[in-house]
Protein backbone atom coordinates (compact mmCIF):
# COMPACT_ATOMS: atom_id res chain seq x y z
CA UNK A 1 0.00 0.00 0.00
CA UNK A 2 3.05 2.51 0.33
CA UNK A 3 3.52 2.35 -2.98
CA UNK A 4 0.00 3.20 -4.23
CA UNK A 5 -0.15 5.93 -1.25
CA UNK A 6 3.16 7.57 -3.10
CA UNK A 7 1.49 7.19 -6.28
CA UNK A 8 -1.46 8.98 -4.80
CA UNK A 9 0.64 11.72 -3.58
CA UNK A 10 2.61 12.14 -6.96
CA UNK A 11 -0.61 12.34 -9.41
CA UNK A 12 -2.08 14.87 -6.99
CA UNK A 13 0.35 16.93 -6.46
CA UNK A 14 1.24 17.59 -10.07
CA UNK A 15 -2.42 18.09 -10.74
CA UNK A 16 -2.18 20.96 -8.17
CA UNK A 17 1.33 22.24 -9.57
CA UNK A 18 -0.28 22.05 -13.42
CA UNK A 19 -3.44 23.96 -12.46
CA UNK A 20 -5.69 20.84 -13.58
CA UNK A 21 -9.20 21.25 -12.79
CA UNK A 22 -9.33 17.21 -12.93
CA UNK A 23 -7.19 13.99 -12.89
CA UNK A 24 -9.22 10.85 -14.29
CA UNK A 25 -7.48 7.54 -13.42
CA UNK A 26 -9.23 4.77 -15.93
CA UNK A 27 -8.07 1.16 -16.52
CA UNK A 28 -6.52 0.91 -19.80
CA UNK A 29 -5.24 4.96 -20.07
CA UNK A 30 -2.43 6.84 -18.57
CA UNK A 31 -3.24 9.34 -15.62
CA UNK A 32 -5.11 12.02 -17.56
CA UNK A 33 -5.70 15.68 -16.81
CA UNK A 34 -7.85 18.32 -17.49
CA UNK A 35 -5.76 21.36 -18.15
CA UNK A 36 -7.94 24.76 -19.61
CA UNK A 37 -10.30 22.64 -20.53
CA UNK A 38 -8.11 19.92 -22.35
CA UNK A 39 -7.40 16.26 -21.52
CA UNK A 40 -3.45 15.55 -21.47
CA UNK A 41 -2.38 12.38 -20.55
CA UNK A 42 0.58 11.75 -18.46
CA UNK A 43 2.52 9.60 -20.87
CA UNK A 44 5.75 9.03 -18.71
CA UNK A 45 3.61 7.26 -15.90
CA UNK A 46 2.73 3.90 -16.47
CA UNK A 47 -0.77 2.88 -17.51
CA UNK A 48 -4.03 2.36 -15.02
CA UNK A 49 -4.65 -0.92 -14.44
CA UNK A 50 -7.61 -2.46 -12.42
CA UNK A 51 -5.40 -3.31 -9.40
CA UNK A 52 -4.23 0.07 -9.43
CA UNK A 53 -7.53 1.97 -9.49
CA UNK A 54 -8.64 -0.92 -6.22
CA UNK A 55 -6.04 -0.38 -4.25
CA UNK A 56 -6.35 3.53 -4.77
CA UNK A 57 -9.99 3.32 -3.54
CA UNK A 58 -9.26 1.05 -0.65
CA UNK A 59 -6.76 3.69 0.38
CA UNK A 60 -8.48 6.83 0.08
CA UNK A 61 -12.10 5.40 1.07
CA UNK A 62 -13.77 4.85 4.19
CA UNK A 63 -15.64 1.95 4.67
CA UNK A 64 -19.09 3.03 4.10
CA UNK A 65 -17.85 4.34 1.34
CA UNK A 66 -16.26 1.51 -0.17
CA UNK A 67 -19.66 -0.40 1.04
CA UNK A 68 -21.69 2.42 -0.73
CA UNK A 69 -19.10 1.57 -3.92
CA UNK A 70 -19.75 -2.04 -4.42
CA UNK A 71 -23.76 -1.79 -3.54
CA UNK A 72 -24.37 1.20 -5.52
CA UNK A 73 -21.67 1.15 -8.39
CA UNK A 74 -20.93 4.91 -7.49
CA UNK A 75 -19.77 7.37 -4.69
CA UNK A 76 -19.10 11.17 -4.17
CA UNK A 77 -16.68 12.31 -1.63
CA UNK A 78 -14.16 15.19 -0.39
CA UNK A 79 -10.42 13.93 -0.55
CA UNK A 80 -7.98 16.62 1.94
CA UNK A 81 -4.26 16.10 0.36
CA UNK A 82 -1.80 16.88 2.82
CA UNK A 83 -4.01 19.46 4.30
CA UNK A 84 -3.13 21.44 1.26
CA UNK A 85 -5.75 20.99 -1.31
CA UNK A 86 -8.78 19.48 -1.56
CA UNK A 87 -10.42 17.62 -4.03
CA UNK A 88 -14.09 16.17 -4.70
CA UNK A 89 -13.92 12.72 -6.16
CA UNK A 90 -16.38 10.35 -7.66
CA UNK A 91 -15.61 6.49 -7.64
CA UNK A 92 -17.29 4.62 -10.44
CA UNK A 93 -17.50 1.06 -12.02
CA UNK A 94 -17.21 0.97 -15.80
CA UNK A 95 -17.29 -2.98 -17.32
CA UNK A 96 -16.10 -4.73 -14.34
CA UNK A 97 -13.11 -1.96 -13.74
CA UNK A 98 -13.49 0.99 -11.08
CA UNK A 99 -12.59 4.73 -12.93
CA UNK A 100 -11.96 7.28 -10.11
CA UNK A 101 -12.71 11.16 -11.57
CA UNK A 102 -10.66 14.06 -9.02
CA UNK A 103 -12.15 17.69 -9.21
CA UNK A 104 -9.35 19.73 -7.75
CA UNK A 105 -10.96 22.28 -5.17
CA UNK A 106 -8.92 25.89 -4.59
CA UNK A 107 -8.83 26.48 -0.85
CA UNK A 108 -8.50 30.19 -2.08
CA UNK A 109 -11.96 31.65 -2.42
CA UNK A 110 -11.60 34.51 -4.98
CA UNK A 111 -13.84 37.53 -5.54
CA UNK A 112 -16.14 37.27 -8.29
CA UNK A 113 -13.73 40.16 -9.97
CA UNK A 114 -11.21 37.90 -9.43
CA UNK A 115 -12.97 35.55 -11.62
CA UNK A 116 -14.27 38.05 -14.33
CA UNK A 117 -17.40 37.62 -13.26
CA UNK A 118 -20.34 40.20 -13.68
CA UNK A 119 -20.48 42.06 -9.78
CA UNK A 120 -23.68 42.68 -10.18
CA UNK A 121 -24.42 39.46 -8.87
CA UNK A 122 -23.30 40.84 -5.35
CA UNK A 123 -26.50 42.81 -5.35
CA UNK A 124 -28.47 39.42 -4.70
CA UNK A 125 -26.02 38.65 -1.71
CA UNK A 126 -27.57 41.83 0.15
CA UNK A 127 -31.42 40.73 -0.25
CA UNK A 128 -33.29 39.07 3.01
CA UNK A 129 -34.96 36.38 0.82
CA UNK A 130 -35.71 34.73 -2.58
CA UNK A 131 -34.34 32.41 -4.86
CA UNK A 132 -30.79 32.63 -6.54
CA UNK A 133 -29.82 30.14 -9.38
CA UNK A 134 -26.89 29.50 -11.01
CA UNK A 135 -27.04 26.75 -14.19
CA UNK A 136 -25.09 25.26 -16.73
CA UNK A 137 -22.88 22.43 -17.40
CA UNK A 138 -20.75 20.20 -15.27
CA UNK A 139 -17.15 21.64 -14.75
CA UNK A 140 -18.04 25.42 -15.93
CA UNK A 141 -17.59 27.34 -12.42
CA UNK A 142 -20.67 27.13 -10.85
CA UNK A 143 -19.84 26.05 -7.55
CA UNK A 144 -16.59 28.84 -7.56
CA UNK A 145 -19.15 31.57 -8.41
CA UNK A 146 -21.63 30.68 -5.69
CA UNK A 147 -18.38 30.01 -3.38
CA UNK A 148 -17.34 34.06 -4.46
CA UNK A 149 -21.02 35.01 -3.37
CA UNK A 150 -21.51 32.73 -0.12
CA UNK A 151 -18.11 34.01 1.19
CA UNK A 152 -18.81 37.96 0.40
CA UNK A 153 -21.98 37.95 2.79
CA UNK A 154 -19.73 35.71 4.77
CA UNK A 155 -16.92 38.41 5.03
CA UNK A 156 -19.46 41.72 5.27
CA UNK A 157 -22.64 40.45 7.01
CA UNK A 158 -24.05 38.96 9.72
CA UNK A 159 -25.99 36.08 9.06
CA UNK A 160 -26.56 32.52 9.82
CA UNK A 161 -24.82 30.51 7.16
CA UNK A 162 -26.02 27.03 6.07
CA UNK A 163 -24.15 24.66 3.09
CA UNK A 164 -25.89 21.41 2.12
CA UNK A 165 -23.37 20.03 0.12
CA UNK A 166 -22.78 16.00 -1.30
CA UNK A 167 -19.60 16.66 -1.06
CA UNK A 168 -18.60 19.68 0.68
CA UNK A 169 -16.82 21.41 -1.82
CA UNK A 170 -15.09 24.72 -0.86
CA UNK A 171 -14.54 25.11 2.90
CA UNK A 172 -15.33 28.84 4.34
CA UNK A 173 -13.21 30.52 7.20
CA UNK A 174 -15.73 32.14 9.34
CA UNK A 175 -15.53 35.63 9.56
CA UNK A 176 -18.69 38.21 10.22
CA UNK A 177 -21.21 35.12 9.91
CA UNK A 178 -21.38 32.19 11.52
CA UNK A 179 -21.35 28.84 8.84
CA UNK A 180 -22.16 25.52 9.15
CA UNK A 181 -21.35 22.76 6.19
CA UNK A 182 -23.28 19.92 5.79
CA UNK A 183 -22.43 16.79 4.03
CA UNK A 184 -25.21 14.39 2.61
CA UNK A 185 -24.95 11.14 3.65
CA UNK A 186 -22.36 12.02 6.25
CA UNK A 187 -24.29 14.36 8.53
CA UNK A 188 -27.35 14.55 6.97
CA UNK A 189 -29.26 11.54 5.44
CA UNK A 190 -30.81 13.81 1.97
CA UNK A 191 -30.76 17.07 0.95
CA UNK A 192 -34.47 17.39 1.73
CA UNK A 193 -33.84 16.36 5.54
CA UNK A 194 -31.30 19.28 5.77
CA UNK A 195 -33.71 21.46 4.32
CA UNK A 196 -36.54 20.83 6.60
CA UNK A 197 -33.85 21.41 9.57
CA UNK A 198 -33.23 24.81 8.63
CA UNK A 199 -36.37 25.79 9.60
CA UNK A 200 -35.30 25.10 13.33
CA UNK A 201 -31.82 25.90 12.98
CA UNK A 202 -32.12 29.60 12.67
CA UNK A 203 -30.46 29.94 9.11
CA UNK A 204 -30.72 33.33 6.95
CA UNK A 205 -28.86 32.16 4.34
CA UNK A 206 -28.63 28.63 2.55
CA UNK A 207 -26.43 27.15 0.13
CA UNK A 208 -27.96 23.60 -1.54
CA UNK A 209 -25.05 21.73 -3.81
CA UNK A 210 -28.03 21.21 -6.73
CA UNK A 211 -31.54 21.27 -7.00
CA UNK A 212 -31.87 17.43 -7.87
CA UNK A 213 -35.29 16.36 -7.51
CA UNK A 214 -39.01 17.75 -7.06
CA UNK A 215 -38.84 17.66 -2.95
CA UNK A 216 -35.15 18.93 -3.08
CA UNK A 217 -36.59 21.97 -5.47
CA UNK A 218 -40.34 21.97 -3.11
CA UNK A 219 -38.09 22.18 -0.10
CA UNK A 220 -36.35 24.68 -1.24
CA UNK A 221 -39.02 27.27 -2.85
CA UNK A 222 -40.53 27.02 0.70
CA UNK A 223 -37.82 28.27 2.50
CA UNK A 224 -37.33 30.81 -0.37
CA UNK A 225 -41.08 31.74 0.59
CA UNK A 226 -40.52 31.74 4.21
CA UNK A 227 -37.72 34.44 4.99
CA UNK A 228 -34.58 32.60 3.71
CA UNK A 229 -32.14 33.45 0.84
CA UNK A 230 -31.52 30.34 -0.87
CA UNK A 231 -28.87 30.06 -3.46
CA UNK A 232 -28.79 26.34 -5.86
CA UNK A 233 -27.62 24.81 -8.58
CA UNK A 234 -28.86 23.18 -11.41
CA UNK A 235 -27.83 21.38 -14.73
CA UNK A 236 -29.68 23.36 -17.45
CA UNK A 237 -28.54 25.73 -19.98
CA UNK A 238 -30.69 28.80 -19.48
CA UNK A 239 -33.24 30.87 -17.96
CA UNK A 240 -36.37 29.20 -19.99
CA UNK A 241 -35.06 26.07 -19.48
CA UNK A 242 -34.20 26.18 -15.74
CA UNK A 243 -37.93 27.41 -15.26
CA UNK A 244 -39.27 24.23 -17.67
CA UNK A 245 -36.98 22.40 -15.76
CA UNK A 246 -38.58 23.32 -12.31
CA UNK A 247 -42.30 23.03 -13.03
CA UNK A 248 -42.22 19.89 -14.57
CA UNK A 249 -40.82 18.01 -11.96
CA UNK A 250 -44.25 18.63 -10.30
CA UNK A 251 -47.51 16.64 -11.04
CA UNK A 252 -49.69 18.12 -13.71
CA UNK A 253 -52.15 19.20 -11.12
CA UNK A 254 -49.38 21.04 -9.08
CA UNK A 255 -47.83 22.90 -11.90
CA UNK A 256 -50.05 26.02 -12.41
CA UNK A 257 -49.25 26.59 -8.27
CA UNK A 258 -45.95 25.65 -9.04
CA UNK A 259 -45.59 28.44 -10.98
CA UNK A 260 -46.72 31.12 -8.92
CA UNK A 261 -44.82 30.06 -5.75
CA UNK A 262 -41.69 30.67 -8.90
CA UNK A 263 -42.57 33.77 -9.91
CA UNK A 264 -43.15 35.19 -6.49
CA UNK A 265 -39.67 33.48 -5.02
CA UNK A 266 -37.29 34.31 -8.41
CA UNK A 267 -34.36 36.49 -8.05
CA UNK A 268 -32.30 35.79 -10.83
CA UNK A 269 -30.72 32.96 -13.05
CA UNK A 270 -27.36 32.90 -13.69
CA UNK A 271 -25.74 30.93 -16.79
CA UNK A 272 -22.25 30.69 -16.89
CA UNK A 273 -19.88 28.83 -19.62
CA UNK A 274 -15.80 28.54 -19.01
CA UNK A 275 -14.75 29.49 -22.63
CA UNK A 276 -11.47 29.15 -23.94
CA UNK A 277 -9.09 31.97 -23.60
CA UNK A 278 -7.45 33.47 -27.00
CA UNK A 279 -3.73 32.92 -24.87
CA UNK A 280 -4.51 30.37 -22.01
CA UNK A 281 -7.02 28.49 -19.36
CA UNK A 282 -10.31 29.63 -19.53
CA UNK A 283 -12.50 33.00 -19.03
CA UNK A 284 -16.34 33.15 -17.97
CA UNK A 285 -19.31 34.31 -20.22
CA UNK A 286 -22.77 34.70 -18.06
CA UNK A 287 -26.26 35.43 -19.24
CA UNK A 288 -28.19 36.98 -16.27
CA UNK A 289 -31.80 36.82 -15.94
CA UNK A 290 -33.23 39.35 -13.34
CA UNK A 291 -36.64 38.48 -12.32
CA UNK A 292 -39.24 41.75 -12.94
CA UNK A 293 -42.46 42.45 -13.43
CA UNK A 294 -42.26 41.14 -16.84
CA UNK A 295 -40.40 38.04 -15.99
CA UNK A 296 -42.83 37.18 -13.18
CA UNK A 297 -45.87 37.68 -15.48
CA UNK A 298 -44.25 35.22 -18.28
CA UNK A 299 -43.57 32.32 -15.39
CA UNK A 300 -46.81 32.78 -13.79
CA UNK A 301 -49.01 32.60 -17.62
CA UNK A 302 -46.29 29.60 -19.07
CA UNK A 303 -44.40 31.56 -21.64
CA UNK A 304 -41.16 31.26 -20.41
CA UNK A 305 -39.95 30.63 -24.20
CA UNK A 306 -40.41 34.33 -24.57
CA UNK A 307 -37.43 35.15 -21.29
CA UNK A 308 -35.28 35.35 -24.23
CA UNK A 309 -36.67 38.24 -25.23
CA UNK A 310 -36.93 39.79 -21.66
CA UNK A 311 -33.44 39.59 -21.13
CA UNK A 312 -32.31 41.28 -24.69
CA UNK A 313 -34.32 44.16 -24.17
CA UNK A 314 -33.48 44.62 -20.18
CA UNK A 315 -29.65 45.56 -20.36
CA UNK A 316 -30.62 49.13 -18.41
CA UNK A 317 -31.49 46.45 -15.82
CA UNK A 318 -28.46 44.56 -15.59
CA UNK A 319 -29.41 41.73 -17.95
CA UNK A 320 -27.24 40.18 -20.54
CA UNK A 321 -27.98 37.65 -22.97
CA UNK A 322 -25.40 35.17 -23.65
CA UNK A 323 -24.71 35.78 -26.90
CA UNK A 324 -23.92 39.58 -25.99
CA UNK A 325 -21.68 38.31 -23.49
CA UNK A 326 -19.93 36.09 -26.01
CA UNK A 327 -19.46 39.30 -28.43
CA UNK A 328 -18.08 41.40 -25.52
CA UNK A 329 -15.67 38.93 -24.57
CA UNK A 330 -14.40 38.89 -28.55
CA UNK A 331 -14.33 42.49 -28.56
CA UNK A 332 -11.72 42.64 -25.46
CA UNK A 333 -9.71 40.10 -27.42
CA UNK A 334 -10.21 37.74 -24.96
CA UNK A 335 -11.83 35.17 -27.15
CA UNK A 336 -11.89 34.09 -30.79
CA UNK A 337 -14.35 34.68 -33.16
CA UNK A 338 -14.09 31.08 -33.57
CA UNK A 339 -14.68 29.79 -30.52
CA UNK A 340 -17.01 32.19 -29.49
CA UNK A 341 -19.53 30.72 -32.33
CA UNK A 342 -19.44 27.75 -30.76
CA UNK A 343 -20.79 28.76 -28.01
CA UNK A 344 -23.55 30.90 -29.49
CA UNK A 345 -26.87 30.60 -28.62
CA UNK A 346 -28.12 32.02 -31.86
CA UNK A 347 -25.77 32.06 -34.09
CA UNK A 348 -27.60 34.83 -36.62
CA UNK A 349 -28.48 37.09 -33.74
CA UNK A 350 -24.28 36.71 -32.54
CA UNK A 351 -23.74 37.39 -36.10
CA UNK A 352 -26.05 40.75 -36.19
CA UNK A 353 -24.58 41.58 -32.38
CA UNK A 354 -21.34 41.21 -33.77
CA UNK A 355 -21.80 44.04 -36.53
CA UNK A 356 -22.87 46.74 -33.81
Amino acid sequence: MLRIEQKIKSLLRIAAQRGASDLHLVVGRYPTYRIDGKLIQLNQDEIITPNITQEICEVILKEEKRKQLAEEGQVDFSYNFEDKVRFRVNAFTQQGFTSIAFRLISRNIKTLEELGIPEILYDFTKVSQGLFLLVGPVGHGKSTTLAAMINDININQEKHILTIEDPIEYVYEQDRSIINQREVYQDTNSFQSALKGLFREDANVVLIGELRDLDTISAAMTAAETGHLIFGTLHTNDAPQTIDRIVDVFPAHQQNQVRAQLANVLLAVVSQRLIPRVDEGRIPAVEIMIKNHAVENLIRENKSYQISNVIETSSQEGMITMDKALVDLVRRGFVSLEVATIYARDQKNFETLLKY
